[in-house]
């Protein structure tokens, strides 16, 4: 049921009546104005976008805790996930309602990221895009619930991220890393520089993924747990599932750890004092390592992992095998990190040029044929 009438104050109400029997209405100074107000909602009605006014009261933190526990996401994801909304979401739009949220505010929103405050630093480009990206999944979400209209986050203009070329670390600092390292980690790195596996992969790795004659590591599973119980989850992504030939210098690496230390055949090939390593564990053997060998600051286990890549550029290993090694999705993702790596092909155009326009120039000049 939909009408317009006027009212004893001279302004005239149109009210109409939802699915649910609720009746919604509103107060135009005109009748056209408010008739108007009453075709949009019905032709929202009959298109199926109709959107009932009272559903976006919810607040966005409420409706976020809601979405965030019905994600199929990995504990390590979830962590993630929770940790960017509760850090810079929720301070600023977590108290409001769904509905009031303007894209203009969440543009002011992004540039506060981006350039900090009095209480808050700047934070990197690429931090701001993963949060944007969450709460913006966030209101799509209560878009399709019928809460929201529209997505506010849509049209946000982001600051630019500047990839920064990847400067691979030198083999005597690999060395020296190594030999930094606790005695039970250092076939860890050697098998890192050697592999180009991941770190939740290499801290996932069992024995019975390691084929000794074969000189071959199947990667089908990451450690994605940190307590003292493993808890595996999949790799990245589909193409992360991967065989890899495994050098002797590895191998060798191995069969010395395996002598110092007790592995069963499904057991984890590599701990710290018999339990799984967890990034915060690793991260504390990492650093003074690290130091001592050189590397920037902020350059974890994947600084071994670019080692790696630059290896088999430097030997002359195709994109698509670097891609295969790595798990990259795809050779666009191989090509944006390590194009820089590929030896210069300058030198290669010009002589092929000279070889063909060269030789026919000689030719008319010494009045031969080409």
């Amino acid at each position: 049921m939909a009408s317009v009438a006027k009212r004893p104050n001279g302004q005239w109400r149109a009210r109409y009546r939802d699915s649910a029997g609720r009746e919604h209405s509103k107060h135009f100074p005109r009748k056209v104005d408010a008739q108007r107000w009453l075709d949009e909602v019905t032709t929202s009605v009959v298109t199926g976008q109709y959107v009932d006014p009272n559903a976006g009261r919810m607040t966005f933190r409420e409706y976020a805790e809601k979405w965030r526990d019905a994600q199929v996401h990995r504990p390590s994801s979830q962590a993630h996930v929770e940790t960017m909304l509760r850090r810079h979401a929720y301070p600023t739009l977590g108290d409001r309602p769904l509905s009031t949220i303007l894209p203009s505010e969440v543009q002011a929103w992004v540039k506060r990221l981006s350039v900090g405050g009095a209480d808050q630093r700047p934070l990197a480009p690429s931090t701001v895009s993963v949060v944007h990206s969450i709460v913006s999944s966030v209101f799509k979400a209560a878009v399709r619930d019928r809460r929201i209209p529209a997505n506010p986050c849509e049209g946000t203009r982001l600051p630019k991220r500047e990839r920064s070329k990847v400067v691979p670390i030198m083999t005597d600092q690999v060395e020296t890393l190594t030999a930094a390292m606790p005695a039970e980690l250092r076939a860890l790195v050697t098998f890192a520089a050697g592999t180009g596996v991941r770190g939740g992969e290499l801290r996932g790795l069992t024995l019975d993924r390691v084929h000794f004659l074969r000189r071959e590591v199947t990667i089908d599973r990451q450690l994605v747990g940190t307590g003292t119980t493993p808890v595996w989850g999949p790799p990245k992504t589909e193409a992360s599932y991967r065989t890899i030939p495994v050098p002797n210098v590895v191998l060798e690496a191995l069969q010395q750890h395996l002598a110092a230390y007790d592995v069963e055949p499904g057991g984890l090939l590599f701990t710290l004092s018999g339990l799984p390593i967890s990034r915060q564990a690793f991260g504390h053997q990492w650093r003074p390592a690290a130091r001592a060998a050189g590397i920037p600051a902020g350059q974890g286990l994947h600084a071994l992992r670019h080692y790696y890549a630059s290896l088999l550029i430097r030997h002359g290993e195709s994109v698509k095998t670097v891609q295969a090694r790595l798990g990259h999705a795809s050779a666009a993702e191989t090509l944006d990190t390590y194009s820089h790596l590929w030896p210069d092909s300058d030198d290669r155009t010009r002589d092929a040029v000279d070889a063909v326009l060269g030789a026919r120039a000689d030719s008319v000049r010494t009045g031969g044929a080409v």
